[in-house]
């Protein structure tokens, strides 16, 4: 790694969200940013509960920021799913007091459920989102560091106005 890229890796946890609409994954990385680990699979029947779990594990955490998934499409355009998700971020954000990214996720959980792969499909389906929201913040992270800028687009809320 280049001397530039590692100066401009900030320090601090994080938070990863793999958005679904059965389910949420939530991971988190260490302060240093080496280890990424899945911390919780939350149901999302209901997205004002799943809503309020995640900012509660946000509370607790302290993250420097979180990482939000969005589902792009193959060509990188915005689909149904990655609309969804900016909505979802956008409430996320209104609700923590740290900064949201958007971060482009696509394959994740096909890449997931491929290393998984050797797992019946329902021990799979436990773990599969937290697995892909530590895939979606070791790629955030791999990127800030190889690139010195924060990873993915800052979605705005009250708390972080004017610092995109």
């Amino acid at each position: 790694m280049s001397p530039v890229a590692e100066v401009g890796f900030r320090k601090g946890v994080r938070l990863g969200v793999d958005w679904g609409y059965a389910r949420v994954g939530v991971a988190a990385c260490d302060a240093d940013g080496l280890l990424c680990y899945p911390l919780e699979t939350v149901r999302a029947n209901d997205q004002a509960a799943a809503l309020a779990r995640v900012a509660a594990l946000a509370d607790q955490m302290d993250p420097l920021e979180i990482v939000f998934g969005l589902p792009l499409a193959l060509n990188g355009k915005s689909a149904l799913a990655a609309n969804n998700a900016q909505g979802v971020a956008k409430q996320l954000a209104a609700r923590v007091k740290v900064p949201v990214r958007l971060v482009d996720e696509r394959l994740t959980t096909a890449e997931v459920n491929h290393h998984l792969s050797h797992l019946d499909t329902r021990k799979r389906r436990k773990i599969v989102d937290q697995a892909a929201a530590a895939g979606i913040l070791e790629g955030s992270l791999t990127y800030e560091r190889h690139t010195g800028s924060a990873p993915g687009q800052l979605v705005e809320s009250p708390w972080t106005e004017g610092n995109a």
